[in-house]
């Protein structure tokens, strides 16, 4: 058998049943092994599924039965043989071997009994291969592939921001600074100023980027490095905004639900939590939550921003997303509109997730008149100089507009209701991790 030329049958399809009783070419790597007297079980998985495999020692060449059994887990491997049903076999489907081939034997495979956070972590190159991780990361890629089919679906065009950039967006204790060919340069906190430059082109557009925050912070919903999926609309304003939000978080919930019902069982989330997600989610007034937070005795005033506690504890009894609206506006960013209706506080709004899960989305309405633009800028002590291009888009035909900015691990940590981020990204960056 040759790995690139034979045609092998995706394990996916063996274990739908449209294979039973024909012969089949499989490849993979070896998930468990065990060998009794003359007969070896391999069970072998792909991207698609896991199946096992019976050998007979008498009813295969020495080399065949070598393959079958003298491995190790993870070993790469092509098998033939006849699919038959079997109830007590994983996935209810047996192989009965013909003929075996090692692609690659290697080495023993050094995840055994040591399965430390932090092991699991050094050997995260391996540890992928896990099962586990394996189904969150397929379960990640839906996840996308929903929200954008979501966005072409209401007319949205696909962008792509610069990574490197001179200009803050969220605040200069976050920038990761970086010497761009003996200039200050900075990686980018979010792209989406950029965003406002092309909705004067496309008005409805969306970027999936990395983003960088240098926050020294070691929650479990913190990463250094993270993905970012940020639409910008023209003429819209913050009820639109919020509007987009909650339709988009529906659609996507119900879509997975009915569409990867197998896979979040596996993963332990049962499918009716998210089918039970519905608009229109609640309006927390920041003011108030700041209220609500001080009878619960948090040592927290008005003005100051909403920590990971905080989110936690107004949220925790929820089984609905939230809205946190008008937060005050000395330490929001500086694009952001303030309430004509409510002066002190901005157009914006955090979307928390139940059950303590935190901060999903943050979107606002942004400045779109020059004037407000440089008196908020001047406010913050911001020199404009540093961002003349963006004030630019404030001289020539600026129109009201919104946007948001979501978390992609948050969203997945949610919607999988895991314990930690780190297990949301195939490489996760954190305080205390570049490697591998």
């Amino acid at each position: 058998m040759d790995p690139l030329k034979d045609k092998f049958v995706p394990i996916g399809e063996i274990l739908q049943g449209g294979h039973t009783g024909k012969n089949v070419k499989i490849r993979g790597w070896v998930y468990r092994q065990r060998t009794s007297g003359g007969l070896a079980f391999v069970v072998i998985r792909d991207s698609s599924g896991v199946v096992q495999c019976a050998v007979k020692k008498d009813a295969v060449g020495e080399d065949a039965w070598k393959a079958a059994t003298e491995i190790f887990l993870e070993s790469s491997i092509m098998l033939e043989g006849k699919v038959r049903e079997d109830k007590r076999a994983p996935g209810g489907f047996e192989i009965s071997g013909t003929h075996a081939q090692l692609i690659s034997k290697g080495e023993a495979f050094p995840i055994a009994k040591d399965q430390s956070v932090e092991f699991l972590l050094d050997v995260r190159h391996l540890w992928l291969r896990s099962q586990k991780l394996s189904q969150i990361m397929k379960f990640r890629d839906y996840t996308v592939r929903c929200m954008r089919d979501f966005l072409f679906e209401k007319g949205f065009f696909e962008s792509s921001p610069p990574i490197i950039t001179k200009s803050a967006c969220e605040g200069g204790s976050t920038l990761f600074e970086m010497d761009y060919f003996g200039e200050k340069a900075y990686l980018s906190q979010s792209g989406q100023l950029y965003s406002e430059a092309l909705i004067a082109g496309l008005e409805k557009v969306f970027i999936l980027a990395p983003s960088f925050r240098a926050e020294p912070s070691r929650t479990v919903k913190h990463l250094a490095e993270y993905w970012h999926l940020e639409p910008e609309m023209a003429f819209y304003n913050q009820k639109m905004n919020m509007e987009l939000q909650e339709d988009m978080m529906v659609n996507l919930c119900h879509r997975l639900a009915k569409e990867q019902e197998e896979l979040l069982t596996a993963l332990g989330r049962n499918p009716k939590d998210l089918l039970a997600i519905k608009a229109p989610f609640e309006r927390l007034d920041y003011g108030k939550a700041i209220e609500m937070l001080q009878a619960k005795d948090f040592k927290i005033e008005f003005g100051q921003d909403v920590g990971a506690d905080e989110e936690f504890e107004l949220t925790k009894d929820k089984s609905q997303p939230v809205f946190l609206c008008n937060h005050a506006k000395e330490f929001k960013a500086f694009y952001m509109r303030e309430d004509p209706n409510k002066p002190g506080t901005v157009l914006s709004a955090d979307l928390l997730a139940p059950h303590g899960h935190g901060e999903l989305i943050g979107g606002s309405e942004r400045i779109w008149e020059y004037d407000e633009l440089m008196m908020r800028m001047k406010e913050q002590k911001m020199n404009p100089k540093d961002y003349g291009w963006y004030i630019d888009l404030r001289k020539y035909g600026s129109v009201p507009h919104s946007g948001f900015g979501l978390g992609v691990e948050r969203l997945v940590k949610w919607l999988l209701n895991l314990d930690h981020i780190r297990d949301c990204i195939p490489f996760p960056r954190t305080i205390n991790r570049a490697y591998p």
